[in-house]
C-alpha cells in the first residue's frame, strides 16, 4: 500500500545516498524523524519475537507440522477466516500441560535481532508502545513487562486443572484478535492517546497485520510473507528490526 505521510513529516531533508541494501521504501523519502510519530505499533509472532507460539505449544503434543502448516497459510493469506483457522490450532492444544507454556518461553522464545534496540529508541523518543497478537496473553504478558510495552492486546487460553482445553476463553472487547482486531486496537488506542492514525508506525509479518498497516502513517513489513512485503511502505528484507532506524532516525 501507498500511503501518504503526513506533510509535516517533509520539512527534513531526504537522504542523497540510496537505501541501504535489505531494505524496501515505497511511498516516502527517508529520513523520517521518529519523534514525529507518537504510537509504534508491533505484531509479536515472528515479528517481535522469533516463533510462532502455537506451533511450539503444538510440539508438545506432537502436532507442530499439523499446526505449523495452518499457522503458515494464514500469514500468507490462503485462509481468509483467521479466526476458525485459530480456533482448528488451538483445538489441537486440547490436553497440553501449561508447564509446556512455560518450557516453550524459556527455552524457544527469543527476541528477534534488533527488536529491544527498536522499542527503546521508539521509548526515547516519546513513543507509546502497542502489542498487538494473534498469540496468547501467556506470552504477551511476559513480553510486555519485560520491555516496558504500554498497551497489549492479545487471545487468553483455556486452562483447566494444569491442562489446555482446546478452546480460548472470550475477553470484554470479543472473542479473538484477528486482523480486524488488530487495527481496531490500533485505532482505539490512537484515540485514547488522542492523536491521528498517520502518527502510528505498524510492523507486522503476516496477512493478518495488514488491516492495522493499512490505517498507519507509516507500515513496516519485516521478514514478512510476499502479500505483506508487497503492501508495506517499508520493507526490511535483511538484518533485525532495529534497521528501520536507517530510515526513521531518532
Amino acid at each position: 500500500m501507498t500511503r501518504k505521510i503526513p506533510s509535516l513529516l517533509f520539512r527534513f531533508p531526504a537522504m542523497s545516498a540510496s537505501i541501504p541494501p535489505g531494505l524496501v521504501v515505497r511511498g516516502f523519502t527517508p529520513p523520517l524523524r521518529l519523534a514525529d510519530f507518537r504510537l509504534l505499533a508491533l505484531d509479536m509472532d515472528s515479528t517481535l519475537i522469533n516463533i510462532e507460539c502455537v506451533d511450539e505449544i503444538a510440539a508438545a503434543a506432537g502436532r507442530k507440522a499439523e499446526v505449523a502448516a495452518i499457522t503458515e497459510a494464514a500469514m500468507r493469506g490462503e485462509i481468509t477466516d483467521y479466526k476458525e483457522s485459530l480456533r482448528q490450532r488451538v483445538a489441537l492444544l486440547k490436553g497440553v500441560p501449561v508447564s509446556a507454556l512455560h518450557a516453550v518461553y524459556d527455552r524457544r522464545l527469543q527476541l528477534n535481532p534488533g527488536a529491544e534496540t527498536l522499542v527503546r529508541a521508539a521509548q526515547s523518543a516519546g513513543l507509546k508502545t502497542l502489542l498487538v497478537s494473534g498469540g496468547f496473553t501467556f506470552f504477551t504478558d511476559r513480553i510486555r513487562d519485560r520491555l516496558g510495552i504500554d498497551f497489549t492486546r492479545s487471545n487468553v487460553l483455556g486452562v483447566h486443572d494444569g491442562v489446555l482445553t482446546g478452546a480460548m476463553v472470550d475477553q470484554p472487547w470479543g472473542d479473538i484478535c484477528d486482523g480486524e482486531e488488530k487495527k481496531r486496537m490500533l485505532l482505539s488506542t490512537c484515540a485514547q492517546l488522542h492523536i491521528q492514525p498517520s502518527q502510528a508506525i505498524a510492523v507486522g509479518d503476516g496477512a493478518n497485520d495488514l488491516p492495522m498497516m493499512g490505517v498507519a502513517g507509516l507500515s513496516v513489513a519485516y521478514h514478512a510473507k510476499p502479500r505483506v512485503r508487497e503492501q508495506a511502505m517499508v520493507a526490511i528484507n535483511d538484518g533485525g528490526l532495529d534497521r528501520l532506524l536507517e530510515l526513521v532516525t531518532p
